[in-house]
């Protein structure tokens, strides 16, 4: 495709920052940078014709970590590194609600729960043991004063299957993640950032010009917002694409529960949607097939998520299936960000570490701080 000469004046000529991604981060990023710069002509380029990720793809939970999570974590974290973590999560939900309010996320305080099966029973003690000493930990990141609670007497009427023991955490909540993003692009377009939809960028030369597959262009400075994607285009960046599968079924007659919930480390998820139950996860049992920046569903991941449905979730009740799909995270060893200069006018702001609803809104404040301290 060539550019008329109208096109290209429109779009591409004399642009202050374009943002590859318009996922969360990109967004958040475009919307800050706009406020603080109006006069800045800001494009936000997406290579799908939607955010193509995990933006839209993932289960709408405002977290910041289970118990057996944050315990886990602390086997490769100091005590101030898992604080510096949660404190951005919980804060992180903080920009967002702010940025965009409750209602258009459709955000419902229902707290999270954490919930084990009999067959981990020691993990289950080991959690329960830990709930003060994590309360004290996190009492200095989040001003909540009991953030996890023992609520092993709602068990009877959640009616799960196979389950001991269970655990709450006031702080949490859930969203309509297809409502944030659409609050997002709304709120970027009041403010006057061009979207461009459907244009892959193929390469990022060093003086930070786009190249994609019929033209290129030079902004005065660039930002990557592509999370798992990061690498395609700066193959240092280390951020390792994984896959979650997720589906969700046809309405019920009936949810005895609602909320957000975790199993087995935050590896498992589900949620009610209305009347729906959403469940995705099971990651661990094949890291390795996993480990791809491919779209798509294996027979392993599905079978093991209808299993945990009805034999833990539903038991016997009759349900259908509707949709099943799947999103694409950034990891890294270590569950931080990368937000950085790449070089003089390339910025990147990559690897949510599957936090991506919790800390996508103040990353992309970050890196828009970033790009005006080199402007």
């Amino acid at each position: 495709m060539q550019l008329s000469y109208w096109e290209r004046q429109q779009y591409f000529n004399q642009v202050d920052v374009a943002i590859v991604g318009s996922g969360i981060v990109g967004l958040s990023s475009a919307i800050h940078l706009k406020r603080e710069r109006p006069d800045w002509k800001i494009i936000v380029i997406e290579r799908s014709f939607l955010p193509y990720g995990a933006s839209t793809r993932n289960a709408g939970f405002a977290c910041f970590g289970s118990v057996s999570e944050l315990l886990s974590d602390l086997k490769n974290h100091t005590e101030e590194e898992l604080l510096a973590l949660v404190k951005r999560r919980y804060y992180g939900l903080k920009t967002l609600r702010q940025m965009l309010g409750d209602d258009v996320l459709e955000y419902e305080p229902l707290g999270g729960y954490e919930i084990f099966s009999v067959n981990d029973s020691k993990q289950w003690h080991t959690c329960k043991d830990q709930l003060k000493y994590l309360n004290q930990l996190l009492s200095s990141a989040i001003p909540e004063k009991t953030i996890f609670a023992d609520a092993s007497a709602q068990l009877n009427n959640f009616q799960f299957c196979n389950i001991i023991g269970m655990i709450k955490n006031h702080a949490e909540g859930q969203l309509n993640t297809g409502s944030m993003m659409q609050g997002l692009i709304t709120l970027a377009q009041s403010l006057g950032i061009i979207l461009i939809n459907g244009l892959p960028i193929k390469q990022v030369a060093d003086d930070g010009t786009l190249i994609t597959d019929t033209f290129g262009f030079r902004p005065k400075n660039v930002l990557l917002a592509t999370n798992a994607f990061a690498a395609e285009l700066i193959p240092d960046l280390a951020v390792q694409p994984a896959r979650a599968q997720v589906l969700i079924t046809k309405p019920l007659e009936k949810i005895p529960f609602a909320g957000s919930f975790h199993f087995d480390e935050g590896y498992y998820y589900f949620r009610n949607v209305g009347n729906r139950i959403l469940l995705g996860g099971a990651r661990n049992i094949d890291f390795a097939g996993e480990f791809t920046s491919a779209f798509g569903l294996t027979d392993i991941i599905q079978n093991k998520l209808k299993s945990m449905l009805e034999e833990t979730i539903l038991g016997h009740t009759n349900y259908e299936l509707d949709l099943q799909w799947s999103g694409i995270m950034g990891l890294g060893t270590k569950k931080t960000t990368i937000i950085k200069a790449i070089h003089s006018n390339v910025f990147c702001a990559v690897r949510m570490g599957g936090m991506g609803v919790a800390i996508g809104s103040l990353v992309g404040k970050e890196a828009a701080g970033l790009v005006i301290s080199h402007n």
